[in-house]
């Protein structure tokens, strides 16, 4: 499964046992991804304040857009296990096959004008994050976006890229299953 030890729930104490508790309380169970920082417990407790916080920003960023930017920022990064759980999200929220498709191939001139300037803001941040400019952040603007929903977005893209290369970089590339409660990883 994953390249590293970690703490399986059952064994878990102290603030790795309450850290774990939180995310059960909604999932069932620590997530994949909580267990790759088991050796640490800080630092889950730590990712899940972030993960917690970087999910409810209070801007004008509609939960498609949010969805959009992890998605695209997770494909382009080829982390199928994140990428996995976002399309599930998308296809619970009424995205179409087809546009999870375009997503896929890059393909953002068939989505909504704020929608497209999401992605691409994303795939660019996400790709090629030294050649970001101040245009980029205007065409976020020109679509409607004010500077928290900017801000919403970037973060999105940042917080994935980071849980992305946690993700790649230990060994967690499966697929969730298509039954996953993706919505119930957010932790308390």
């Amino acid at each position: 499964m994953v390249w590293i030890t970690t703490v399986p729930e059952a064994e878990a104490t102290g603030l790795l046992a309450d850290a774990y508790q939180r995310q059960a309380a909604a999932l069932g169970h620590p997530s994949d991804f909580s267990l790759l920082g088991s050796l640490d417990p800080n630092l889950v407790a730590a990712r899940m304040d972030l993960y917690r916080a970087s999910e409810r920003c209070p801007s004008a960023l509609t939960q498609r857009q949010r969805l959009i930017v992890a998605y695209v920022t997770s494909v382009r990064n080829r982390t199928p296990h994140c990428a996995s759980q976002v399309r599930l999200k998308l296809t619970h929220t009424g995205v179409p096959d087809h546009l999870i498709h375009d997503l896929d191939q890059s393909r953002y001139e068939y989505l909504a004008p704020a929608d497209a300037a999401v992605a691409r803001y994303a795939h660019k941040l996400t790709c090629d994050p030294g050649a970001m400019a101040e245009a980029d952040v205007q065409a976020l603007r020109q679509v409607g976006l004010d500077d928290l929903a900017i801000v919403d977005a970037n973060n999105m893209c940042a917080h994935l890229n980071y849980v992305n290369r946690i993700a790649a970089g230990l060994g967690l590339h499966h697929q969730v299953p298509a039954d996953f409660p993706a919505f119930a990883t957010t932790p308390d």
